[in-house]
């Protein structure tokens, strides 16, 4: 691959990137990055965040409803997915190395890397949803009596 021209915006995209556990999507990066570029376009954003994802300077995450999330953490790490608020999360366990020898064992051809996303409800939203649930339970309730 050719030398890769500097870019200033490439550059305040990939700080940003690196200051934020937020797991941002490129209308988020866009926002922010707007500040400093007010001529930005959206497209560069995204051409920008794929091309730090093909060169292995971001992490593109696809999440189960649909969208591209972007991390400046470049070291192998799991996420978590809430399916209730759509946030992104790291998740500070022991990476499975082994799985892609164990993959290629079971597949004609090269593994290079996994990415792993566990979905669920993070604790706020459950604890949201308990609360939810209290306040209709006592609503029903009141208007029994």
């Amino acid at each position: 691959m050719a030398a890769l021209k500097y870019s200033r915006q490439r550059e305040s995209i990939k700080e940003f990137l690196n200051s934020t556990t937020e797991h941002p999507t490129a209308d988020m990066v866009y926002t922010h990055v707007r500040k400093d570029f007010p001529n930005i376009s959206l497209g560069t954003v995204y051409r920008n965040l794929n091309l730090l994802a093909d060169i292995g300077e971001a992490t593109k995450i696809t999440t189960s409803d649909g969208g591209d999330r972007f991390d400046g953490r470049t070291e192998p790490h799991y996420h978590f997915y809430c399916s209730e608020c759509n946030r992104l999360f790291d998740l500070d366990i022991d990476t499975m190395d082994h799985i892609n020898e164990l993959a290629e064992k079971n597949f004609d051809g090269e593994i290079e890397k996994h990415n792993i996303v566990f979905y669920g409800k993070c604790g706020e939203c459950l604890k949201h949803i308990a609360e939810q649930t209290i306040e209709n339970q006592n609503e029903k309730l009141s208007k029994k009596s």
